[in-house]
């Protein structure tokens, strides 16, 4: 609160409030107002700063970014090779002749040529591989995609634990300071001999424990401070209580476990991975076929020639060639039958990350249902709690009730408001995971205001380069 308020708050009521001072007063709360404001942060705004800066987040991307490369290495396949190559030395040459006569010289030998290779069939290996590369990228923009529902419902777990520990760390200082009142009141009712010695030390110790758990609150508290740091990205400063998101989540179980199987993205990244290892059989079956490719050179040799009769030569030639694969020890069967099985591998995996979903799904689903009970049960008894607490504070009033009733009642309260806490908490996160399970915690269906990572931008960006080393953010 400003200076300004405060004075405001502190002007005593028989000095009277003047015209003068209303003025200043309005502007310092309305000033306090638009601060208070611009220091809260919403539960979607902290998704955005964990969405952009989150380093596991940006990691992914990036190794997302590497995996696009294998489809133009595997274009490169279709593409010529071109190699230049340059030789130079000395070479000292003595020839004998017919007539007995010595010819020596030492000669500069170089040697300048280009060759251009083309492969016009390697038994659909090329084709294979790019459809390989292909199925790789799809699977992992999933993998992409998974990681990113991953960080944000971490996000949205440290943003509810801050803001639960907060709100716990305030019941228990009300709880610290209502014992501290207790006991101060023990002490006078012993004083007047009222109470024994015994209740005294009732409210001591319930002082004592409430001051243990306050620590402990302020210690989670803490530590759920440095993990919201860690995952959005800076430490947490005003939090505004969130709500629960069911309205984007199925109304049903049976629609919720069909939506997660066509929307997931760990069942869609299995899917391609299914097809990566089918792909890869052909290509292994390809180093069974043959491969016929072609070859032009040119080439100018000087002083290569030891007989010491040309000094230079000139050279260009275009060069088919077919091999054909008659029997390498086994190697290429062995390669075949692997990835056979790799593929039959990849389906049972499918079909156990289906299953997995499916019991993730239908865990998320009832753990959100209960969430709700819960709430419901957590604030009924809150207000019980609170109306026994005000009747037996009468009661003890009227000599009806001994100060461990009150004790007993106040801490009834406390345990009740922090169940409410941990409810209210939980139900956030619960909605949260069941839209995580069926495939939908994302920045699109949230609506998050922040520019949306496309992966496919930088594929197009790279599938066709056919030269050049920097990427496309520069490096």
């Amino acid at each position: 609160m400003s200076e300004a308020v405060i004075r405001c708050a502190a002007r005593s009521p028989e000095r009277g409030f003047h015209r003068a001072w209303l003025v200043p007063c309005v502007v310092a709360i309305a000033n306090l107002v638009m601060i208070d404001l611009a220091a809260a942060e919403t539960l979607p705004e902290a998704l955005v700063k964990a969405y952009q800066t989150n380093p596991q987040l940006n990691a992914e991307r990036a190794r997302q970014r590497g995996t696009d490369e294998n489809v133009p290495q595997a274009l490169a396949g279709y593409r010529p090779q071109i190699v230049a190559s340059l030789s130079a030395g000395l070479q000292a040459v003595r020839n004998l002749l017919p007539d007995n006569t010595v010819q020596s010289a030492t000669l500069r030998p170089w040697t300048i040529g280009v060759t251009v290779s083309q492969i016009l069939y390697n038994g659909n290996k090329t084709a294979n591989s790019v459809r390989v590369a292909e199925f790789q990228v799809k699977s992992g923009r999933e993998a992409l995609r998974n990681v990113g529902q991953g960080v944000l419902l971490d996000a949205v777990t440290a943003y509810m634990n801050v803001l639960a520990n907060q709100a716990q760390v305030e019941a228990q200082r009300t709880n610290v300071t209502v014992l501290r009142e207790i006991q101060a009141t023990t002490k006078r009712r012993l004083d007047a001999g009222d109470v024994t010695p015994t209740d005294t030390a009732q409210a001591e110790s319930r002082l004592s424990r409430g001051l243990a758990d306050l620590n402990a609150a302020e210690v989670a508290l803490a530590i759920s401070k440095e993990t919201y740091a860690q995952v959005i990205g800076q430490p947490p400063s005003q939090l505004i209580a969130a709500s629960t998101v069911d309205n984007l989540s199925p109304n049903a179980l049976a629609s919720s476990i069909d939506t997660a199987n066509h929307e997931n993205p760990a069942v869609l990244g299995a899917t391609f991975d299914v097809d990566v290892a089918t792909t890869t059989i052909s290509v292994a079956e390809s180093s069974l076929l043959p491969t016929l490719s072609v070859q032009g050179s040119v080439s100018r040799q000087i002083q290569s020639d030891p007989t010491l009769s040309t000094s230079a030569t000139d050279q260009a030639s275009v060069i088919g060639q077919l091999n054909v694969p008659i029997y390498d020890g086994g190697a290429a069967p062995s390669q075949i039958r692997q990835a056979k099985e790799l593929s039959s591998q990849s389906r049972l995996v499918l079909e156990q990350i289906r299953n997995q979903t499916r019991t993730a799904v239908a865990s998320a689903w009832v753990s959100n249902e209960g969430t709700k009970v819960a709430l419901t049960a957590a604030e009924s008894e809150m207000r019980a709690a609170g109306i026994a607490l005000q009747g037996v504070r009468r009661e003890a009033a009227g000599g009806q009730r001994t100060t461990i009733d009150v004790l007993n009642a106040q801490q009834d309260l406390t345990n009740a408001r922090m169940r409410l806490i941990q409810s209210q908490r939980d139900r956030v996160i619960a909605s949260y995971t069941l839209l995580s399970a069926v495939g939908r915690l994302d920045v699109h269906v949230l609506n998050l205001n922040t520019p949306d990572y496309l992966p496919e931008l930088h594929y197009h960006q790279v599938r066709d380069a056919w030269h050049g080393v920097r990427t496309p953010s520069g490096q």
